[in-house]
């Protein structure tokens, strides 16, 4: 009790946790996109309960990474060479999870620009995959960017409880915003490629980040919100055009 009330009364404290669920917030849109994405390759009847389920999962697990956290900081270790690079295991989850993200995605925009008709994770009426797989997947993904969150938190503080308050408002606002994404995402099938657009960006990102090239999140999301905001005028002139269409007929 007396080690809360001494954080509730440090500015240096209040500072930390503000810069942390900044982080938090941004990094939770990586995980907000991806799983709008999987989950709507769910049966319409699962697809709420397969976000909230998994959702509330990832806070489970956070919350047990962070009582790891000395383990964690382990993982910044290097475990072999390889052709002048230094691998650590932080490094290879990094390298893992962006694969997976890429092969995601590119298998995903294959299917929506194939001129055959074949089952992708947007159409409602044929969903390819089960529940316990979409929850896995969530899991998996949330576990890379769990471990490059907490780390980078470790650096900004030591205090824990300053981490699971952070990460505590963080996943609660993707419980929050999650239906409403996916609904976003269903109801604009231009929005599909621009997500699946991120999720490549995102991948990439990761395995240059364990090959030891950091790019700098702000580059990043300053092109996501950039890509974003022109999809959004483009979906404005269409709504216009296709009232100024109705009231001409």
């Amino acid at each position: 009790m007396d080690n809360l009330v001494a954080l509730a009364t440090d500015p240096a404290a209040w500072l930390a946790l503000v810069t942390l669920v900044a982080m938090e917030l941004v990094l939770a849109v990586d995980n907000l996109v991806f799983v709008a994405i999987v989950t709507n390759k769910l049966p319409a009847h699962q697809q709420a309960r397969g976000r909230r389920l998994g959702i509330g999962l990832a806070l489970v697990m956070r919350l047990a990474l962070l009582g790891t956290v000395a383990w964690l900081v382990g993982l910044n270790e290097t475990v072999f060479s390889l052709f002048g690079f230094d691998f650590s295991w932080r490094d290879l989850i990094l390298i893992g999870g962006g694969l997976f993200l890429v092969w995601k995605a590119t298998k995903e925009i294959h299917h929506s620009v194939d001129p055959e008709p074949t089952p992708d994770m947007f159409d409602d009426r044929k969903p390819t995959m089960s529940f316990g797989a979409a929850i896995v997947q969530i899991l998996l993904l949330d576990m890379v960017f769990s471990i490059d969150s907490i780390l980078t938190a470790v650096g900004m503080t030591t205090h824990l409880t300053i981490m699971v308050i952070a990460v505590v408002i963080a996943v609660g606002a993707m419980l929050v915003a999650a239906d409403a994404l996916a609904k976003f995402v269903n109801q604009n099938p231009t929005v599909v490629m621009l997500a699946l657009g991120f999720l490549l960006l995102i991948g990439m990102t990761l395995i240059a980040d364990g090959f030891g090239h950091h790019v700098p999140k702000g580059y990043i999301y300053t092109a996501m919100a950039f890509s974003a905001g022109v999809e959004g005028l483009n979906m404005a002139a269409r709504r216009r055009r296709t009232r100024l269409k109705a009231q001409a007929q």
